[in-house]
Parts: structure tokens; sequence; C-alpha cells
């Protein structure tokens, strides 16, 4: 899928640097397992199992920063027509808007525009990606024990990047003809989430089920099944984790935080 994204993809519209694992280190022969694994055609739902006897933290930290490298891809090339006039509000459909809240700045949920919260999310997970206490990349240095809380916030937030890109912005991925790799990217996201239940099954809703997306050979755009249903409104602190307690307010769409 990797050689796939970067035939379609400039390179150069990253929307960040790409973060690379150390050569010599086991995180950077995971990271070369697993992409071995894609390359090879290998189910989708087999790679994303924790190999025996590997370490489950450093599973996961290897996909999320690969999960972070391709989702800057995907949204860096289509950056330049996410804006603030096009998008004046993070959102997925007319249903979903999500709110930015960090430790910082923004305190409470803040409704921003989409090219605005995509910029504070990514400037925040490479703090995180880049914190050495936290994705630490010496040998013998132990993950922090919220280790796993912090990448299901990362993952769960760049779920939304799907989420926008799919509903607002999918015409410029067809125009590139990349749907199909989009798609397969996607797909591999929601299975190693959903594997290693990093996300809960709420946050993925205002995406389809899987068999409703074509991977490269059928290239189509997945139907939104949840298109004409009525749904409460969601308030869901960015705090803690994303897999919190819902309080759920009957009101017109989900707002997200």
């Amino acid at each position: 899928m990797s050689i796939a994204l970067k035939q379609v993809f400039n390179k150069d519209k990253t929307f960040r640097p790409k973060r690379k694992f150390e050569p010599g280190t086991q995180r950077f022969e995971l990271h070369k397992r697993a992409q071995a694994s894609l390359n090879s055609g290998v189910d989708l739902k087999a790679a994303v199992q924790l190999p025996s006897g590997e370490d489950q933290n450093d599973w996961v930290a290897v996909h999320v920063v690969d999960f972070f490298n391709r989702i800057n891809l995907i949204y860096g090339t289509i950056c330049e027509f996410c804006t603030e006039r096009t998008c004046p509000v993070m959102s997925g459909g007319p249903k979903y808007e999500y709110r930015w809240q960090d430790d910082l700045k923004y305190k409470k949920p803040t409704a921003l525009p989409a090219p605005q919260y995509m910029n504070l999310l990514m400037d925040w997970i490479e703090v995180q990606i880049n914190n050495e206490d936290i994705f630490p990349t010496c040998v013998g240095v132990p993950f922090p024990k919220n280790f796993l809380q912090i990448c299901k916030k990362i993952l769960c937030r760049l779920f939304r990047v799907f989420v926008h890109v799919y509903i607002h912005h999918f015409d410029r991925v067809i125009v590139m003809g990349a749907e199909a790799h989009v798609n397969t990217c996607y797909k591999h996201f929601y299975y190693f989430v959903t594997e290693m239940n990093l996300i809960d099954r709420k946050e993925l809703e205002p995406l389809p089920h899987l068999q409703h997306i074509e991977t490269p050979g059928s290239p189509r755009r997945p139907s939104l099944c949840h298109s004409f249903t009525v749904i409460p409104t969601l308030f869901l602190s960015s705090t803690p984790i994303c897999s919190q307690p819902l309080n759920v307010f009957y009101l017109h769409h989900f707002v997200i935080s």
C-alpha cells in the first residue's frame, strides 16, 4: 500500500514532515515486517494482528507513527481545497461537528474551521510522537503507563481526518484516481484500531461498515450508510480519552471534541 500511495500522491505535499524509525531498533524491524506484509498482499485483518512474542506497545507505536505519516500524505494532497471558506467548521457532514480542546489555548471544546483544526491536530500529534517520555526510542526505556490511553486519543482524532476527507473532499481524491488507495488506508486503519481495541465503536459511526468499502481493483466511494439517520448529539470531552462514557443530549447532530 505504501508504494501505491507514493505513486498516487505528491510527496512534496505532505502536510507534515514524515516521522521515521531509527534503523537498528526493534521498532524499525517491526515497521519493516508490517510493510512487508502489506506489500505482499496479505489479508489486512491478518496484517494488523500482534506478531507472536512481540510487545503490544511497540506494535501500537509503529502503527500510530505510520498512520500519522499516511494520513498526513492524504490530507496534504487535498489541503489546498480545504479552506476556511469551503470548510468553516471541522465537520463530517451535517450531523458530525468536531471541536478542538487542548491543555494550552483551547481549554473548552471550540468550534474551528477545518484547516485550523487540522493544523492544531497535527501539531499536537507531532508533540506526542516526538516526546521521548511517551514514544521512547532508546532500547530498554519503558513506555509510560498511560501510553495506550494517549494512542487511543491520537488515533481517535486521526480518524476524524478520514471522516472529513471522505465526506467533504472525496471528489478531489477521485480526480487524482486515488480513491482505492485511500480506501485501503482507511480499511487498514479500521482493522488495526478494532483489532487492538483502540477506538470506541461509537466514534467510528460517521463512516460506513467495511463491506461498503472498495480497495484497489474496484475503486468506488464508500456509501455513507448513516446519511439519513436521525442521531442525537454527543458531547465527548477529549481531555481523558475518546472511549469515555457518553453524555447524550437530544439535539440535531453530533458535537464531538
